[in-house]
């Protein structure tokens, strides 16, 4: 071996190492600070202490999102997001926002596909409030007539300029709707725009009734806090909360494809734009290295290949989450150069997932792969609020909030050889959507 390759591999097995030896420290220390309690109504407290700055940030996370609904009621999750914030009988319409906001405090929610969650930032001596003011909310919500049918307007103008007056966004939701036939991803979070004026108070009413619920629940508080006194306050607010009957889902299993499926959207836009996708399993940290290795930094492969060297693409990006309750999308997306067409770049990208099939990673490139990833971790633990979506984010669609701290272990287990393997498993023609940008 050339000395100086062999210099390279011996540093680059150096950085990783310390890197897993860095995250698995701080890990263990956030683990061992970390604590787990029941009530006995089902609702779950974690609590990690963080005591670097006074300050806690306190979260509540239900169990609903857009992948919970059917047609005619998609985005009505997002839509109780909002009507969240209109009051109680207790704490009137506004009175949740000012009460954190006059505390020096700040407050903010947010749906996903798979879960919904409404969050506070805090001096500690303000925690208490917060409990007060969601357990209110989680059981005496005002739904009123006037208030939904102006906030309805709110959503709408939401999804026009979010959605409809974004290309992109137009193009990457015709995609998913493409890409997930019977698959609860099929419909975008916001809803589609004739759902959204067309469902009624009482649809609302029954939704919130059936999902927020404190089995339905899980309680994530991290910062400047005591983890038995915290307890102590959630029971407080808490306990006395019963648990409802929450619907088991009906099951529904992806169609198996029978080739690749190509949309055209030609509306107006300044450039095109393509985004093609492979159906992929949640969790695998596997097809998360693939997506590190080709578009992890200015030295992956796709910033290396497509935009400097051969000037195919303005931007290149690869894609993939973790945590999903349903099976998901490995995402490629990327704009041509002025000199390049669409179907130039999607061949191009091919070329990378040829690449993939038929040539192992070396492990140099794996190891870089694996300490960007594991540097990006530690980072994380900088921030409450990335601290606090590792940790939820498990426990929302099955797995334990514990996952994110086996992350760095379950980096390592990754070879060349399962590189090369989910590529070839994944990456086929039968298991692809295509959707192409054409500006009109």
């Amino acid at each position: 071996m050339n000395r100086n390759i062999f210099t390279r591999h011996k540093e680059s097995m150096r950085y990783i190492f310390l890197n897993f030896i860095l995250l698995l420290f701080i890990s263990t220390t956030f683990a061992s600070n970390t604590q787990e309690f029941q009530l006995k109504n089902g609702l779950k407290l974690i609590v990690r202490e963080d005591h670097r700055a006074p300050v806690v940030l306190s979260s509540i996370w239900y169990k609903v999102g857009s992948s919970y609904e059917h047609n005619g009621e998609t985005g009505i999750s997002h839509m109780l997001e909002h009507m969240m914030f209109k009051g109680t009988k207790e704490f009137g319409s506004g009175v949740f926002n000012h009460m954190v906001g006059d505390s020096g405090g700040d407050n903010n929610a947010n749906t996903a596909r798979d879960f919904t969650v409404y969050y506070e930032t805090v001096a500690p001596k303000k925690l208490d409030m917060t409990f007060q003011l969601e357990a209110d909310r989680m059981q005496h919500l005002l739904l009123n007539e006037k208030a939904f049918q102006n906030e309805r307007k709110v959503v709408m103008e939401e999804r026009r300029m979010r959605v409809d007056d974004d290309p992109q966004s137009v193009t990457y939701e015709r995609f998913n709707a493409a890409a997930f036939v019977n698959n609860p991803y099929h419909h975008p979070v916001i809803g589609w725009m004739t759902d959204i004026e067309h469902y009624t108070i009482h649809d609302l009413q029954n939704w919130y009734h059936q999902f927020y619920a404190p089995n339905n629940a899980v309680i994530i508080v991290i910062g400047d806090v005591n983890a038995d006194k915290v307890y102590s306050e959630v029971k407080k607010y808490f306990n006395n909360i019963k648990p409802s009957v929450i619907p088991v889902l009906k099951p529904r299993q992806e169609i198996h494809a029978l080739g690749e499926k190509d949309i055209i959207v030609n509306i107006p836009a300044q450039l095109p734009w393509l985004v093609m996708g492979y159906h992929v399993p949640a969790h695998s940290y596997t097809l998360l290295l693939i997506a590190q290795i080709l578009s992890g930094g200015d030295s992956a492969r796709l910033s290396d290949d497509l935009i400097r060297e051969h000037a195919i693409a303005v931007e290149a990006d690869a894609n993939y989450s973790l945590y999903h309750l349903h099976g998901t999308q490995f995402i490629f997306s990327g704009t041509p150069t002025p000199k390049y067409s669409v179907l130039q770049l999607k061949n191009a990208f091919f070329d990378e997932v040829k690449r993939l099939h038929t040539t192992l990673v070396t492990q140099d490139e794996l190891n870089r792969a694996k300490a960007q990833l594991i540097a990006s971790r530690i980072y994380q633990n900088d921030s409450l609020m990335k601290q606090m979506f590792s940790l939820g984010e498990p426990e929302m669609v099955g797995l334990s909030w514990r996952e994110s701290d086996q992350f760095a272990a379950k980096i390592q287990l990754v070879t060349p050889e399962d590189i090369r393997a989910d590529a070839q498993k994944y990456f086929v023609k039968n298991n692809l959507t295509v959707a192409e940008l054409i500006p009109k």
